[in-house]
């Protein structure tokens, strides 16, 4: 019988990280899920230590892949899922007990959201954390995603809609990410858990750390591709402006937006 829930791990050269990330998922309180480990052709013991829990765990399967990319890697795990609801954890990052049981609650009882995401904590390299991510100050809307990424983890959605949307798009590896949740939140309804159920580890070799202008470049190109899909470029444009992103009201003032963890600016107004 195929578990509801699909989770994934897309790992490559992480072997200091990945066993906490293996096991935060294997200590789950709802046990009814599959966890696939891809591992992006590593050159360090990372395939080792995934098929070491494979061994032990009947949940656990393991691909052992040439490197691709982090987007072309999750896209070619997630065609190898077959729950009905998906989800994904950071190979250097840390899934909460409970973050099953209570996302997957959300889509069990409420058939109109396609995805639910949750507040995270934010941890140094070592694991001491830090407190709560800057995001979780965001309230979420669809308007509001146009100008921050707040959907940022833990987030559990129904195959059904990433299908819909389309996947990941691989012409943004680094922006891809955002690019999904814009997309989602253009054909579904998405709902926000105000708990802390994922720790974010923040390192110097993390892939936000080592690809951030990347990112902004793509967070760009991402929000002007979800302007026109909107139908609102005749009144809004985005602007990449000394690394920040911004959206300028057509003929009028301009006002800031963000493009990490940073609050919209005092006063800004959101897209109707």
């Amino acid at each position: 019988m195929t578990p509801p829930i699909s989770i994934l791990i897309a790992t490559y050269n992480r072997a200091r990280f990945l066993p906490s990330a293996i096991e935060s998922v294997l200590s789950q309180t709802r046990p009814d899920f599959e966890l696939l480990i891809w591992d992006d052709g590593s050159t360090d013991h990372s395939l080792d230590i995934a098929q070491s829990y494979a061994h032990q765990d009947p949940r656990v399967r393991v691909v052992a892949a040439a490197h691709r990319g982090v987007a072309a890697a999750r896209q070619a795990a997630v065609a190898q899922l077959s729950g009905a609801y998906l989800g994904w954890v950071d190979s250097d990052d840390l899934l909460a007990p409970t973050a099953l049981e209570e996302t997957a609650a959300i889509l069990e009882t409420h058939p109109e959201i396609g995805m639910v995401y949750t507040d995270y904590l934010v941890m140094d390299a070592a694991g001491h954390v830090q407190g709560r991510g800057q995001r979780c100050q965001l309230p979420y809307s669809k308007d509001l995603l146009l100008l921050c990424f707040m959907t940022f983890h833990f987030r559990l959605l129904r195959h059904t809609v990433f299908r819909q949307v389309g996947g990941i798009n691989l012409a943004l590896p680094y922006g891809y990410d955002y690019d999904l949740c814009l997309r989602l939140s253009e054909v579904t309804t998405i709902q926000r858990l105000q708990k802390p159920l994922y720790a974010y580890r923040s390192h110097p070799d993390s892939f936000c750390s080592q690809q951030e202008q990347d990112q902004i470049r793509e967070s760009y190109l991402a929000i002007a591709a979800a302007l026109e899909r909107r139908g609102l470029t005749d009144r809004y444009a985005v602007v990449l402006d000394h690394g920040h992103y911004r959206l300028q009201r057509q003929h009028t003032a301009a006002f800031q937006g963000c493009h990490t963890a940073v609050s919209v600016a005092p006063g800004a107004t959101t897209p109707a």
